[in-house]
């Protein structure tokens, strides 16, 4: 499972010009699931991304967590973040999960994160959306639960 987490006081998605998820301050997590992830996988992205501390404390050091800040997740899947070109120059999605696999996972990171008692909007899964985002900082962390990064 990777994850590509960006701190932003703002980010929206839109599906067809309908806003379907939006957040203030916080985190949008772009997500994409491969064939070999599990739950397990799951797990250990949503304690990263809930415990990541790149808001800014007292001291304007990154010491502070989204529920630290009380902000929230924007979670948005996104296959091509498993996209291979190494070989050549159009990608292979060869590692990325059928879509009954992803959803579940990705709908489980969601329940996980909402658990946590972390508001988690999302977008709409298999649609083409539309994000937007203002990155505060920027900040932004690339995450893998195989820790190839």
């Amino acid at each position: 499972m990777r994850a590509v987490v960006q701190r932003v006081s703002q980010a929206s998605v839109k599906v067809d010009d309908t806003t379907v998820g939006a957040i203030g301050v916080g985190l949008l997590v772009l997500l994409g699931v491969s064939k070999h992830d599990t739950a397990t996988s799951a797990e250990y992205l949503v304690e990263k991304i809930l415990g990541l501390r790149v808001f800014e404390d007292k001291e304007g050091k990154m010491n502070l967590s989204v529920r630290d800040v009380g902000g929230a997740v924007l979670l948005v899947s996104q296959f091509t973040l498993l996209g291979d070109v190494r070989r050549g120059k159009r990608p292979s999605f060869d590692d990325a999960a059928r879509p009954e696999q992803a959803k579940a996972l990705y709908e489980y990171v969601v329940a996980r994160i909402r658990e946590e008692n972390v508001e988690c909007a999302t977008g709409e899964f298999q649609a083409q959306m539309q994000v937007s985002l203002v990155n505060e900082g920027p900040v932004t962390i690339l995450l893998d639960s195989e820790k190839l990064f």
